[in-house]
């Protein structure tokens, strides 16, 4: 019986091979979308979970309010993790990481040297913890010894030329410290919230290792079997109560409860390992995270196009039932049951699905190279041959099948074989409810879609064209400015003689993720913690100004004419709004350089800089202290050439007289700020083109839908035409019921793409608005896709001759 099933299903797909490639086009594009989305959402929450103990593994965050500011990190004090393991059995064992950015790196006797980003120190306890595999070397103490270090593979053949380096010497940072291989690891995976080719011994770090006021460490708990994470509130109150409270006391000269009625904060909690990547929205990460919200919004996306094919299947196959009407007649008449012809549609529904699917694979493996562009991912196709995607590739083309075949089937099987031969079959629109409402909910999800993707653009683009406080155009960036050593000077005073380069500053401290060092500074004389103001503290040369296209509101600038400068500051205006100072220039700031309170600096302010976006314009601006320190970090210049490629060349040939076999690396400020906003550009380009391919689909639908009504009112229209009636009436006529549907979509969809839109724009401190054109507009274009698409089969039903309509009835 399924053979002959499956015999007759395909006779009638190739003898309507249109119909065919239009069901199987529609189903095979959704069941694709689908699967990118799918190998997207698996990849997402895939992170950190390699790691055998993942799931007793949380890291400490702190969330601290004082001097103004509102500070979530993913750091926490560097004697935390070892005080934690010393006094509650809770805990099992911890793992501190240090992120110290980009080092110099080479191997002992070799001549070239490598800069090396996201250098990080770690307890000998790493491999405790985390399950990151060693090829060679010993875990238990490979990080035990000062001195000590851990690559991985890559590292390895990049300095030694093999993986069996263990033993050998690195030479690390300027200084050419040397140290020791004591192991090699495997590659940390991409799917890791952290990743380095270089752990160095924490022994050797000791930073503010008993400082419980200084949060610079990433610091991990491994959870005995049994413990419960909602414990540990108990648990940090009393590490607050017990280290912090003292050393508060200490620094500020006041109690913590004197801290709190002041409205100041401090606490710490537990974030599990598996949701750092998706779930944390903490400042100072070791790597960007994503949001759970896009793989929301990607997974509801996949399945609201998967169902928009679906709803297209049961269209067009109930377009055809006038075609296939007096088949059924025929086979009721001649003793098939009802099951017998649902089975045979459900049949033919299933082996379209699965063609479908096949087709839908070939897409996936062509479209995967331009997906993974576009996501900044490394998805294979491969992915979905493992055991775990199999059984869905199994099940989607059968529930699909069933899902989008059974309301035709069930629709042509109930048809009464008298009323089919005797020709009386009358399927208006009145008994199309279902199929309108599935029109409205196809376009409803398009329109939330359009109008979401207005949105985001907007969004955008208020980014690029927002005034930020500075100049990012045409600033150039060397980095890694250390490699040079005391002829850091030489190197900028060179370069400005080039033509094309109009300024020049020393400072690893930019408006764009770099360099950042915040503490609490103090009006002159004040130092407690009513008067305190957290703030960052960047320390710059005379033309940083200059250089970065800041303005200054009042005061001046720092000048070499003035020798006391080296104790002058420049403070923006959040600053000086949070010490309430109505005439700034001139007030004298002190600025902790310990924990203790007892080394301070004191400063006199010279002038106020405008405000100025350091952060994303997801974060409001904080306070910001500038001081004649300059950092060797980076060294900045703007440049008016327009050959840029060029200049580059000629501030590397500059870069190699003074700093020959250094590495030379630059970018433009311009660029690393649009980094920061590189996941916002990615989902508006993935939900873009998503939603082109939802209304795509969604035409087909009303394609079908329009065929259809053409087909049930041919007579109407001959009548019609005979009585005089013109093509573009006609073309009205028939068109007007679709774009009621397409009408009750955009009323049903506005609220909710403004809803969800709203919602996403929470996150922006700085944000565009929400002006009402943008859901119009997506109306528009919505309406104006149906017309055209609705258009073409009233025009050939109009166009038809009345003869032959009437001759067909």
């Amino acid at each position: 019986m399924l053979t002959n099933y499956v015999k007759i299903a395909l006779r009638n797909l190739r003898k309507h091979t249109g119909f065919t490639f239009i069901n199987v086009f529609g189903l095979a594009v959704g069941i694709a979308c689908c699967l990118l989305i799918a190998l997207y959402v698996v990849d997402e929450r895939s992170f950190d979970r390699f790691h055998e103990k993942a799931d007793r593994i949380y890291r400490i965050n702190s969330d601290i309010k004082f001097g103004g500011n509102d500070m979530h990190m993913a750091v926490s004090p560097a004697p935390m993790g070892p005080t934690l393991l010393k006094d509650y059995p809770q805990v099992e064992n911890f793992v501190r990481l240090h992120h110290r950015g980009t080092w110099l790196v080479k191997a002992a006797g070799k001549a070239e040297t490598t800069r090396e980003p996201d250098i990080m120190f770690a307890d000998s306890t790493l491999f405790d913890v985390f399950t990151l595999p060693l090829l060679s070397g010993d875990p238990k103490t490979a990080l035990k010894e000062p001195g000590s270090v851990v690559i991985s593979e890559a590292a390895a053949l990049r300095h030694f030329g093999t993986t069996d380096a263990l033993g050998k010497t690195l030479l690390l940072s300027r200084d050419n410290l040397p140290f020791r291989v004591t192991g090699v690891m495997r590659n940390i995976p991409k799917n890791s919230h952290f990743r380095t080719d270089i752990f160095v011994s924490m022994v050797n770090d000791e930073y503010n290792w008993g400082d419980w006021l200084s949060n610079n460490h990433h610091t991990y708990l491994l959870l005995r079997e049994g413990s419960r994470p909602e414990d540990f509130p108990k648990v940090f109150d009393t590490v607050i109560e017990k280290y912090v409270g003292p050393q508060a006391l200490l620094a500020v000269g006041a109690t913590l409860d004197q801290l709190r009625k002041a409205g100041n904060r401090i606490s710490y909690s537990l974030f599990p390992l598996t949701d750092i990547h998706l779930r944390s929205r903490q400042t100072i990460e070791l790597t960007p995270n994503s949001d759970i919200q896009y793989v929301y919004t990607f997974s509801a996306v996949a399945l609201f196009i998967l169902l928009i094919a679906c709803i297209n299947f049961m269209n067009l196959a109930t377009a055809r039932s006038a075609n296939r009407a007096r088949e059924v007649g025929v086979r009721k008449v001649l003793g098939s049951l009802k099951a017998q012809l649902v089975a045979q549609f459900i049949a033919e529904s299933v082996l379209m699905a699965a063609l479908a699917m096949i087709l839908a694979l070939l897409l996936v493996v062509v479209c995967l190279p331009f997906f993974n562009d576009i996501s900044s991912k490394q998805l294979t196709a491969n992915r979905l041959l493992m055991p775990d995607f199999l059984p869905f590739l199994v099940a989607l083309p059968l529930g699909v099948g069933l899902l989008a075949g059974s309301y035709p089937a069930f629709f042509l099987s109930s048809f009464r074989p008298v009323n089919v031969l005797k020709g009386r079959m009358s399927l208006g629109l009145k008994s199309t409810g279902l199929r309108s409402g599935l029109v409205v909910f196809q376009f409803m999800m398009s329109v939330v879609l359009i109008a979401g993707t207005l949105v985001v653009y907007r969004q955008l683009n208020f980014i690029q064209t927002t005034r930020l406080g500075f100049n990012r155009e045409q600033v150039l960036v060397v980095d890694g400015a250390y490699a040079l050593g005391n002829q850091v000077q030489t190197f900028r005073d060179e370069v400005l003689r080039l033509p094309g380069v109009s300024s020049g500053a020393i400072s690893g401290f930019l408006p764009v993720p770099s360099s950042r060092s915040d503490s609490p500074l103090f009006p002159e004389g004040e130092i407690n913690q009513n008067r305190a103001v957290s703030s960052q503290n960047w320390g710059v040369d005379y033309d940083y100004l200059k250089t970065m296209g800041m303005e200054l509101v009042q005061g001046r600038n720092f000048s070499r004419e003035f020798g006391a400068d080296s104790s002058a500051m420049i403070l923006n205006e959040a600053a000086v709004k949070v010490f309430g100072f109505k005439d700034p220039i001139g007030k004298r700031v002190s600025r902790m350089l310990d924990n203790e309170g007892k080394r301070f600096k004191t400063f006199t302010v010279i002038g106020v800089v405008k405000n100025f976006h350091y952060e994303s314009l997801r974060r409001s601006i904080g306070s910001v202290a500038l001081t004649l320190e300059p950092d060797a970090g980076a060294v900045s210049f703007r440049t008016a050439s327009g050959n840029v490629t060029a200049l580059a060349a000629q501030i590397e040939a500059k870069w190699k007289q003074l700093a020959p076999g250094q590495p030379f690396e630059y970018f433009f400020l311009e660029d690393s700020f649009n980094a920061m906003y590189r996941a916002e550009q990615r989902v508006s380009q993935i939900v873009l083109i998503f939603s082109g391919l939802s209304i795509l689909i969604a035409c087909l639908g009303l394609f079908g839908l329009a065929a259809f009504m053409a087909e049930q009112r041919t007579k109407e229209i001959g009548i019609r035409k005979v009585m005089g009636a013109s093509v573009p009436s006609i073309v009205g006529l028939l068109s007007k019921d679709f774009l009621k549907l397409v009408g009750i979509s955009i009323v049903i969809a506005t609220p909710l793409a403004w809803y969800a839109m709203s919602r996403w724009l929470q996150d922006f401190a700085y944000k565009s608005d929400l002006p009402w054109w943008v859901f119009a507009l997506a109306g528009v274009v919505a309406v104006a896709i149906a017309f055209l698409t609705v258009s073409y089969q009233s025009l050939k039903a109009a166009l038809t001759n009345p003869v032959t309509s009437l001759r067909a009835e």
